[in-house]
């Protein structure tokens, strides 16, 4: 038996029957799934391995038999299996839906492979043209260098840089010639790059398409080059960026890796748009416990089969244990979710605090007793707009975040009395009015202890 079978047969007792309302269940099966996160793969025959993997891909390329044969060939020649991940740093965040390629790479480097973490301080600046509608705004060598200073400590829940390789690539990048880049380039037709539909729509619009944008694939491929890789992994919009490694490498006399393309997660607001940090709808890997989890619980209920295939190490036989259990009436979808919420959270943070944030979450949303919760946020300013209370308790970044909290009903004034609570729902044309104004015109009359809810977040209003 190995590893990961005893693994799962603990988490499969667990999901059959036990009650996963209780926090000493729920605790228990986070201790294990959590866990399983670092647990070691290396004892799963090459079989077993690409399976695995493939089980979360949307695309494996050529097959998951060549991914099981690279694997047992690697070994043969008695040489590592080298496995990459690249981001650019086109931003400070790194977030969940970066996450999703980087939970299959860490699998890599638990089966006992290689695993290389690049970040392109070359390629950002050029900025990855998969799916965009127009140019990348240019960024500075000190944009780069800011955005990259924390990457690596953002992502190390999910490798042990002691044996992964963390690189950048103009380390290599800066050294490539001219006539070296011709060389390759000459060899590459340029249909190849116009075969893609988002070049094809901006140049049909009329919008604009460098020639540097064309070359991204190619300078990215060069990242294979250099590390040799076996495999290469990243989200399906990548897909045709990793077709030209392929190409790339066969060029420069290399063995073209093999491809493995994700999903691309769902944003947490469930308007279908993938999660982003332009679209707002991203939950980032440097937030504390309770936004996380409070995040996680916000997500539509279809989200939430997608999110555990995607942002944990559950196996489809678990996952079919809760879906049954649903459908017999004995499994309530809510607690299912709360589950799905400590599980990443304790990815991030550890056990101990995602059941601490699912604790504070009960205690504020479920039972309905905000008075209990100590560590809320004051508001005693009642002069200011609902929008400048709203952005200055941190809750949202602009007022067009503002407004769309007031569209999802996502601002409420709560009022709390004797075990009770009042709710009053605030609409767009409430964010530029005065809080005290507004106390008074929603809750005139009303006695008890004042709140604000933000979507999932909460602060207490003090009136005198």
């Amino acid at each position: 038996m190995t590893r990961l079978s005893q693994s799962v047969d603990h988490v499969s007792e667990l999901l059959k029957d036990a009650d996963l309302a209780a926090d000493a269940t729920v605790r228990e099966l986070l201790t294990e799934t959590t866990r399983r996160r670092s647990l070691d793969l290396s004892d799963l025959p090459a079989e077993e391995q690409a399976a695995l993997i493939a089980n979360r891909t949307q695309q494996l390329q050529p097959s998951t038999e060549d991914l099981a044969e690279r694997i047992t060939a690697a070994g043969r020649e008695g040489r590592s299996f080298v496995a990459k991940f690249g981001i650019d740093p086109t931003g400070a965040e790194v977030h969940l839906g970066h996450s999703v390629p980087m939970l299959l790479l860490s699998r890599f480097q638990r089966m006992g492979h290689q695993v290389v973490f690049i970040v392109g301080d070359m390629t950002a600046k050029i900025g990855d043209p998969s799916g965009r509608s127009d140019e990348r705004p240019a960024l500075t060598d000190e944009d780069i260098a800011r955005n990259l200073a924390t990457y690596r400590e953002q992502v190390s829940p999910f490798f042990d840089f002691e044996r992964a390789q963390f690189r950048h690539n103009g380390d290599w990048l800066r050294q490539f010639t001219l006539p070296q880049l011709i060389e390759i380039t000459g060899k590459i037709p340029a249909s190849m790059a116009l075969q893609r539909e988002d070049f094809r729509t901006r140049l049909d619009s009329g919008h604009g398409l460098s020639l540097a944008e064309l070359l991204y694939s190619v300078v990215m491929a060069l990242d294979s080059v250099e590390t040799q890789c076996d495999l290469e992994v990243g989200g399906l919009d990548q897909f045709l960026n990793m077709q030209m490694c392929r190409k790339v490498m066969d060029i420069c006399g290399q063995t073209p890796e093999l491809v493995v393309a994700t999903s691309l997660i769902e944003g947490t607001d469930g308007s279908g748009a993938k999660m982003s940090k332009s679209q707002g709808n991203y939950v980032p890997l440097t937030a504390p416990p309770g936004e996380i989890f409070g995040k996680l619980m916000s997500v539509p209920d279809r989200l939430v089969e997608p999110y555990f295939r995607t942002l944990s190490e559950w196996l489809d036989s678990e996952l079919a244990l809760t879906s049954d259990r649903i459908t017999a009436g004995t499994l309530h979808p809510m607690d299912l979710k709360k589950v799905l919420a400590g599980e990443v959270t304790a990815a991030i943070h550890g056990v101990d605090a995602a059941m601490q944030a699912r604790e504070e979450f009960v205690a504020r949303f479920s039972k309905r007793t905000f008075g209990d919760v100590e560590d809320l946020p004051s508001v005693t300013d009642l002069e200011q707009s609902l929008a400048d209370v709203v952005k200055n308790l941190g809750f949202a970044k602009s007022n067009g975040e503002v407004r769309r909290l007031a569209q999802q009903n996502g601002l409420r004034l709560v009022v709390e009395a004797d075990g009770d609570q009042d709710q009053v729902q605030l609409a767009v044309d409430d964010t530029h009015t005065p809080l005290a104004r507004l106390l008074k015109d929603k809750l005139d009359a009303q006695a008890g202890d004042f709140y604000l809810k933000a979507g999932r977040k909460l602060a207490r209003i003090t009136t005198s």
